[in-house]
């Protein structure tokens, strides 16, 4: 069996990849994915997960994954559609049924692993097969997720304690009178989202909360024309947060104040930023829950108590526990993304995972040496804190000078639609005086963020 690009997974980043290289070259590519069905982590998804951003800009290139519609109900009310679980799923199967396989150029080799040795093993029968790749093998699981159906848990349970991951709560929660809810990221918001709207009383459910996260106010976060003003207003307010604070902290404050980030508790002090998004409205149904409980992780439970960090508190035996504790990014050192037979793809544009691998593909294909490529991006490494964000904005800030100056990228980004925002500012007319000013103040802000910067990293030492 022979190849072009032998790429190792097929979830969001590696199907990225692959379509965009697709669309530029003649290569051809051969995905391989443990799993039954391209669409990487969302073939484990919980039935109730939604995207935490706008659809109209997640997904490949190519392929739009929902039209251009706004909410009209719920808590995203007013604010464009989320995508649920099932709906990109289907995306990524039809993506390869109806783009991939009919181009003749694109092998997909589900339930199948890469060896170290570089054959093909079929996870069912064991068969292996050797694979000639002749230009790049391309790994898209470098920043693989952990998911709450089958990650390993880091407590213990103790014999008839029932605890689950989201997956099962449709259909286990009307079982049980009362319900614990682990984890306060992404998961764990959607989780009490989900009992909330079905009618499960606020008093019923007990949040572990081992820290306290920022959150990105999806009311900012808007790419259609009718939210222009306000998005791009708090992204000038953001950059001059950046050019006026002292301290990590101090930058917090200020984007908190300028409606960009957002809290749960007003009282307790974030410190960990993963770029999770919310509304507002989902906020204030979250603090309809009173028992929130701040003592660190859960290291046991037991049928009458909880073990954590910080202490023991007493449990109720009717409850439903909920294991939303499973990291959904991982956060290795990055690695040079161009080496030798090798590409590793990671993120280069932040928050833009499969922004990012598609724009690999394209310096992939426009450019000649792996020292070249490697000088046109650096990887960033994803955030866990606010200092972690704050030490990403440099790269991040580089790699997007260095692909203003090169003409086919700068074509490329200022009309990519898995961004969602640079296009719609290209868009701007002469006559639409409230936008330019909006966006003469982000090009002022954004000068005196990059002067201050340096002083703001170094405060992080």
């Amino acid at each position: 069996m022979e190849t072009d690009y032998l790429v190792i997974g097929a979830g969001a980043m590696g199907l990225a990849f692959a379509d965009e290289l697709l669309t530029r070259t003649n290569a051809h590519i051969t995905l391989v994915d443990k799993r039954h069905a391209p669409g990487g982590h969302w073939n484990d998804a919980y039935s109730f997960v939604k995207l935490h951003q706008p659809s109209i800009f997640y997904g490949v290139e190519s392929k739009e994954l929902t039209e251009y519609r706004i909410d009209e109900s719920g808590p995203n009310k007013g604010f464009l559609s989320l995508a649920e679980g099932p709906e990109i799923l289907s995306y990524f199967h039809t993506l390869v049924r109806d783009r991939f396989l009919p181009s003749g150029r694109v092998r997909f080799l589900p339930l199948c692993e890469v060896e170290p040795g570089g054959s093909v093993r079929c996870l069912l029968s064991g068969e292996r097969t050797s694979i000639e790749v002749r230009k790049r093998i391309v790994d898209a699981s470098f920043l693989t997720n952990s998911i709450p159906l089958t990650h390993t848990r880091n407590f213990s349970l103790a014999q008839g304690v029932t605890c689950v991951p989201p997956n099962e709560v449709p259909r286990r929660c009307s079982s049980h009178a009362r319900f614990t809810v682990i984890g306060a990221g992404k998961t764990g918001v959607d989780t009490c989202c989900f009992l909330l709207e079905h009618g499960a009383a606020p008093d019923a459910i007990r949040w572990i909360v081992p820290r306290d996260s920022w959150f990105l106010n999806r009311a900012t976060m808007q790419p259609g024309p009718e939210f222009f003003i306000e998005t791009f207003g708090t992204f000038a307010a953001g950059r001059e947060a950046l050019a006026e604070a002292t301290s990590a902290r101090d930058y917090a404050l200020r984007m908190e104040a300028a409606r960009a980030w957002l809290r749960l508790t007003p009282n307790v002090e974030p410190r960990m930023f993963h770029g999770a998004t919310v509304s507002e409205g989902e906020l204030d149904e979250l603090r309809r829950i009173r028992d929130v409980v701040r003592m660190g992780r859960v290291r046991a439970i037991g049928l009458d108590s909880l073990r954590l960090d910080a202490g023991e508190i007493p449990a109720e035996r009717d409850t439903l526990y909920v294991d939303c504790t499973a990291s959904a990014v991982s956060r290795p050192e990055p690695v040079p993304i161009f080496e030798a037979k090798r590409i590793t793809l990671q993120m280069i544009r932040y928050p833009y995972f499969t922004y990012s691998a598609a724009m690999i593909a394209l310096i992939e294909a426009s450019f000649g040496s792996d020292e070249e490529k490697n000088r046109v991006v650096t990887p960033l490494r994803i955030s866990d804190t606010v200092e972690d964000y704050l030490r990403l904005l440099v790269p991040d800030i580089q790699n997007r000078a260095a692909c203003s100056r090169h003409p086919s990228l700068r074509e490329w980004a200022d009309n990519a639609r898995t961004d969602g925002f640079t296009r719609l500012m290209r868009n701007v007319k002469p006559t639409e005086t409230e936008k330019l000013a909006v966006l003469a103040r982000l090009r002022e802000a954004s000068k005196r963020a990059a002067q201050n910067l340096p002083k703001l990293l170094a405060t992080l030492d």
